[in-house]
């Protein structure tokens, strides 16, 4: 397979070589940024000396250069985004695909050539503003950046480009015009922007683990837009595709019919035999056979879950606060409905805003599926997993068993609360992979339409009761429970 798609990358490079209107640009930024960048970060240094700070400037330059390097990485990047996009429907449009589609190659080969293609110039260019960069930060500065962090920066710098020019690519694919690839492409700059910003952050902390952390999660992503785009790309289906048409009642007539269908026999198209649907089948059939075919996701959520109290559990013991930071003892008689500390981002010690503050959390993980493939629930589940075994673990630290602690301040709403928060986070994560993997005979409208029926279901039958009976069960049982065991 590799070498029928490295045919069509060579034909793509020669024509992009040719084309000066695509080199120059990239060469100008190229060549243009590095320098003043190190301009940039020469100022600084001196910047740092006058006012005072020169036996600080070592430390600056150690946090400033790792991620000036990455921004002269990431701006050609960002700009040779338009190769990528109009890799597909850039040749649509000229009317020169067809004979690259009569080519006695497989759908698979062919996505996979014109996706190499599309990433050689902007790596490339990358590559070459980190090398002048770093020439001339040499030169002029006399600053040499460490060798682990120069390996980082190259490997960030590396899957950032892929993730970019891989969601490019499928914009590319499934759209009728380079003007709407182009407006698609904002969905792929401005969350590129905001890990930009993180990125930021954590090298000026020189926290250098939680970003190689950050190359694992876009490896996955890479891994997952790869397959996507091959998986969904067919070049019929590109040749036929007149225009975009959103048909919001056929829309709702698929969704209804796929609503009705019982989950372990959906199919397409309407035909008419969807059986009827009643409350009494869901919560007898409907249900059980969507937590059968959920299998898996059910088991992620609940291992992403495991995992967080088990790292948070790590992290205490290898970091103990100091003691009176957390006082177990003594809880005898505190109204925990008043005397709570009022905590930004925290709902207060009510059973509505406890409820209404875990329908929120889902909603944003539900709503950031789709564009996370499933990433963002498990991020959202993973959190207060990792403070529930910091705590745990602190209080093992401090003497007393975290068993106990367990038992009282999170078991007797957590029974209830915790098998929901799977639940919703599970099936979110199923819609954010109904884009990547669409069941056989599905177009990917209609597989996310499916994810949506079978979440609603489960949500609204399932998880928001649970929810609700959990916030009651927390303000009116746990606190009993704490000043049990706690209560002095």
């Amino acid at each position: 397979m590799l070498g029928n798609a490295l045919i069509i990358t060579r034909r793509e490079m020669r024509d992009n070589l040719r084309d000066w209107r695509i080199i120059t640009p990239i060469l100008l930024l190229t060549l243009i940024f590095p320098w003043l960048m190190t301009v940039s970060s020469r100022l600084a240094a001196n910047v740092a000396v006058v006012w005072g700070v020169g036996q600080n400037a070592e430390i600056i330059m150690h946090r400033l250069v790792p991620f000036s390097l990455m921004i002269v990485g990431f701006f050609p990047i960002s700009f040779s985004l338009v190769i990528a996009l109009e890799s597909f429907v850039g040749e649509r449009e000229r009317r020169s695909i067809e004979p690259l589609l009569s080519m006695p190659i497989s759908d698979r080969e062919l996505y996979l050539g014109k996706l190499l293609s599309s990433m050689v110039l902007p790596l490339a260019a990358s590559y070459l503003g980190i090398g002048m960069y770093f020439v001339g930060l040499g030169i002029y500065s006399k600053y040499v950046i460490a060798p682990h962090l120069m390996v980082l920066i190259l490997v960030l710098t590396s899957v950032e480009a892929v993730v970019m020019v891989a969601g490019a690519v499928v914009a590319s694919s499934q759209t009728t015009s380079v003007r709407a690839a182009n407006l698609l492409a904002s969905f792929i700059i401005i969350p590129m922007a905001f890990l930009l910003q993180a990125e930021a952050v954590l090298f000026f902390w020189g926290r250098y683990e939680v970003l190689w952390a950050m190359v694992l999660v876009l490896l996955m992503m890479n891994v997952m837009l790869v397959k996507t785009g091959m998986r969904i790309f067919n070049r019929e289906e590109l040749l036929s595709r007149e225009f975009d048409e959103i048909n919001l009642p056929a829309s709702w007539r698929t969704f209804k019919h796929l609503f009705a269908c019982l989950p372990a026999s959906v199919h397409l198209p309407r035909d008419g035999s969807a059986p009827r649907l009643s409350l009494w089948r869901v919560y007898r059939h409907d249900l059980p056979q969507l937590l059968r075919l959920h299998k898996l996701p059910i088991l992620v959520a609940v291992a992403v879950m495991v995992i967080g109290v088990v790292g948070g559990w790590i992290f205490a013991l290898q970091h103990p606060l100091p003691t009176g930071i957390i006082e177990f003892e003594g809880l005898r008689g505190v109204d925990l409905s008043r005397d709570m500390p009022d905590v930004p981002l925290l709902p207060g010690f009510d059973a509505q805003s406890i409820f209404i503050h875990n329908l929120r959390v889902l909603g944003i993980g539900l709503a950031a599926a789709p564009l996370s493939f499933g990433g963002i629930p498990l991020v959202l589940l993973l959190t207060p997993m990792v403070i529930v075994g910091f705590v745990a673990g602190e209080a093992a630290c401090l003497g007393f068993s975290p068993l106990v602690f367990l038992l009282a301040f999170i078991l007797p709403h957590g029974v209830v609360e915790l098998p929901a928060v799977v639940l919703a986070t599970a099936f979110s994560l199923r819609l954010g992979a109904s884009i990547m993997a669409p069941p056989p005979g599905f177009a990917i409208s209609e597989s996310l339409l499916l994810s949506i029926a079978d979440f609603l279901k489960v949500f609204f039958l399932l998880v928001v009761p649970m929810l609700l009976v959990a916030a009651v069960i927390e303000v009116h049982v746990t606190p009993l429970v704490v000043m049990h065991f706690f209560g002095g």
